[in-house]
C-alpha cells in the first residue's frame, strides 16, 4: 500500500495498524502526510528478565548476546564477582512489591534485586540500563551493572573476623554466661554446651568491604552478629530458691516453672557438680498421689466419698503402712489425700486401677515421655507393674517409679494449668530430638478435684503446720530407699501458687513435711 498524503484525520478516524513483526514498517499519520517507523523488538522487560535468568544460571554467553556493546573482559568480570564474595548461590530477578513487577523507569532503566549466599549472605538492589539497538532492546553494560558502587579498578571482596563469644541471656536479657552469674545457672550453660555445641564454637564473623586494587576503600556489609542463646530463666526467681536453699545441710534441689507455658524460671542445685535437678533419678514418694488421685477421680472417685486408712495393710504379700503408722480409720478421700494415706492408696488402685489405667495417666503426665528443654535431662519412668504389689508400689511412688525434680515440678504444674506442657529452657532453637510442645489437657474433672485436694495438704493436712502464703497448693512426699523397717527417705514438696510451679527435694532428709516444705515456704515469700 501506497503512503498517504492529505489531510490529516483526526483522532476519531486514526487508522490501526497491526504490530506484527520486528523491523516491519508502521505508519504514522503526521502534519503533512504519513511518517513510517521501524519497531523494536519486545521490551525492555522481556530483555532484562533474559538477562537476570541467564545471570543466576550463570550462562555468560546468554548474557552477552543481550549486552550492546560486551567488554571483552565481560565474563571475567562476573567470575571474579563469585569468586572475591565466595558465592556458593546467587539469584537475579526483578522485584515484585505487592505481588507485581516493578515499573521501568523513564530513562530505560529496569530494577533487580540480587540475593547472595556464601561466606557472608547478602541481599542488594541494583538496575540495568536498557537502550534500543538494531530493532531490539540490549543491555547498556558497566560493572555497575553487577553492583552500583563497581566502576573499572574497583572490586567487592568478603573478609573474615573473629567473633565475639555466644551470649546466653535470661528471660530479661541479663548475660548469664559470665562469671557474675549463680554457679546453677553457669551450671545450666554448661549444659547447654553439650545440647548446642555449635553454637558455643567460635564464629567467624564475614564482612564484605570494597577496594580498588590492592586498597582498601570501605565496608559495604558489616559484619553478621552472632545470635545470643535466649533462656527463661527469670534470675529474681532463681535468687528466691537460692535463698531458701541457704543452711540446708544435705543435698537440696528446687526447680520452679511458669504453669501456662512450661517454661523453667529456676534450677537451684546445693551443693553444685551434679545437676540433681534435672539429672537426679528419684522415687518420688507421695507426690506422685496426684497421677493417682487424678487417675482415681477420672475413674469416680469423688472428694468426699469415704475411704479407710488404716496404719498398715497387707497388699499382695507385702505390708504397705503409713508415715509413722498412723491410723486414720475412715475418713474422706480428700483428707486421706491431704494426710498421705498409703494404705488407702494402694488398696485403691489395686481395685480400680490394675488394668493399665495408672499408666496412661502417668504418660498424661508426662511419664515415659522425652524431656528436651534445651539442656540435659532426664525422663520420668513408669515401668509396668508386674503384680499387685508393685502396683500398689507405684500408687504411692515407691517401687520402680523414679524422676527428677523437674518431672514433678511439672507434674503440679498440669494441675494449675489444667495441662501437662513440656518444660522448655532454651527458646528459638533447633533442639536435637525436640518433642512437640503440644499441651496434653487434663479431664474438668480432675483438674476441679486436685484443685481441692492440694490446697488441703497445706491448710489440713501433712503441711499444716508450715506457714505458706496464701493460695498455696501442694503435696508433700517421703520417698523411702534403702531397706529395714524404717528405710532412709529423700525429703519433697511439689506445689503451685498462681502461674508459678515448683518441687523441692531434699536427699535423706526424712519427712517431706519436715524439710521439704519449709523450703518451699521460704522460696514463696521470698519470691512474693
Amino acid at each position: 500500500m501506497a503512503p498517504q498524503t492529505g489531510r490529516i484525520y483526526g483522532r476519531r478516524r486514526r487508522r490501526r495498524w497491526p504490530w506484527i513483526v520486528a523491523g516491519i514498517l508502521i505508519p504514522i499519520v503526521a502534519a503533512g502526510g504519513v511518517v513510517w517507523a521501524l519497531r523494536t523488538e519486545g521490551s525492555p522487560e522481556e530483555t532484562a528478565d533474559r538477562y537476570l535468568t541467564a545471570w543466576t544460571d550463570q550462562d555468560y554467553a546468554g548474557m552477552r548476546a543481550l549486552v550492546a556493546d560486551p567488554p571483552a573482559d565481560f565474563e571475567t568480570w562476573h567470575r571474579r564477582f563469585r569468586t572475591d564474595l565466595k558465592l556458593t548461590q546467587a539469584t537475579f530477578r526483578r522485584p515484585r512489591p505487592n505481588g507485581v513487577f516493578a515499573a521501568t523507569s523513564d530513562d530505560g532503566a529496569v530494577s533487580f534485586q540480587a540475593a547472595l549466599t556464601g561466606r557472608r549472605d547478602w541481599d542488594y538492589g541494583g538496575k540495568l540500563q536498557l537502550i534500543e539497538r538494531d530493532g531490539t532492546w540490549k543491555v547498556d553494560w558497566t560493572p555497575a551493572a553487577i553492583h552500583p558502587l563497581l566502576r573499572e579498578g574497583l572490586s567487592l571482596r568478603v573478609s573474615t573476623q573473629d567473633g565475639d563469644p555466644v551470649r546466653v541471656l535470661a528471660a530479661d536479657g541479663t548475660v548469664i554466661n559470665d562469671s557474675s552469674a549463680p554457679g546453677s545457672v553457669q551450671q545450666l550453660v554448661e549444659g547447654m554446651r553439650q545440647t548446642l555445641p555449635d553454637r558455643f564454637k567460635a564464629q567467624n564473623r564475614a564482612r564484605i568491604d570494597l577496594y580498588q586494587g590492592g586498597q582498601f576503600v570501605q565496608t559495604v556489609v558489616k559484619p553478621g552478629g552472632n545470635r545470643p542463646i535466649q533462656t527463661t530463666i527469670d534470675l529474681k526467681v532463681h535468687q528466691a530458691g537460692a535463698q531458701a536453699l541457704k543452711g540446708v545441710d544435705k543435698p537440696v534441689s528446687l526447680v520452679a516453672l511458669r504453669a501456662s507455658t512450661g517454661e523453667i524460671l529456676a534450677v537451684v542445685n546445693a551443693p553444685g557438680g551434679f545437676n540433681r535437678a534435672l539429672m537426679g533419678k528419684y522415687p518420688p514418694g507421695s507426690t506422685f498421689k496426684v497421677v493417682t488421685a487424678s487417675a482415681l477421680v477420672a475413674g469416680g472417685v469423688k472428694p468426699n466419698q469415704q475411704v479407710m486408712c488404716p496404719a498398715e495393710r497387707n497388699i499382695g504379700g507385702f505390708p504397705f503402712h503409713n508415715a509413722g503408722f498412723e491410723d486414720f480409720g475412715t475418713l474422706s478421700f480428700q483428707d486421706a489425700f491431704a494426710h498421705s494415706c498409703n494404705t488407702t492408696f494402694g488398696e485403691m488402685s489395686v481395685a480400680s486401677l490394675n488394668d493399665g489405667r495408672l499408666a496412661e495417666v502417668a504418660r498424661m503426665f508426662g511419664f515415659d515421655t522425652p524431656i528436651t528443654p534445651g539442656v540435659p535431662a532426664v525422663r520420668a519412668e513408669f515401668p509396668d507393674p508386674k503384680d499387685t504389689t508393685d502396683l500398689a508400689s507405684a500408687a504411692i511412688g515407691q517401687g520402680r517409679v523414679l524422676a527428677s525434680p523437674l518431672n514433678m515440678a511439672s507434674v503440679a504444674a498440669a494441675i494449675a494449668s489444667g495441662a501437662w506442657i513440656p518444660p522448655t529452657l532454651v527458646k528459638d532453637e533447633h533442639i536435637p530430638d525436640r518433642q512437640p510442645d503440644n499441651p496434653r489437657p487434663l479431664e474438668d474433672g480432675v483438674v476441679k478435684a486436685l484443685r481441692a485436694l492440694m490446697p488441703a495438704v497445706v491448710t489440713d493436712g501433712t503441711a499444716h503446720n508450715v506457714q505458706f502464703p496464701s493460695g498455696t497448693a501442694g503435696k508433700t512426699g517421703t520417698a523411702e530407699y534403702g531397706s529395714g523397717r524404717q528405710p532412709p527417705a529423700h525429703s519433697w514438696f511439689i506445689g503451685y501458687r498462681d502461674d508459678l510451679a515448683f518441687s523441692v527435694i531434699v536427699e535423706g532428709a526424712g519427712a517431706g513435711s519436715a524439710v521439704a516444705a519449709p523450703i518451699a515456704s521460704r522460696f514463696l515469700q521470698a519470691v512474693h
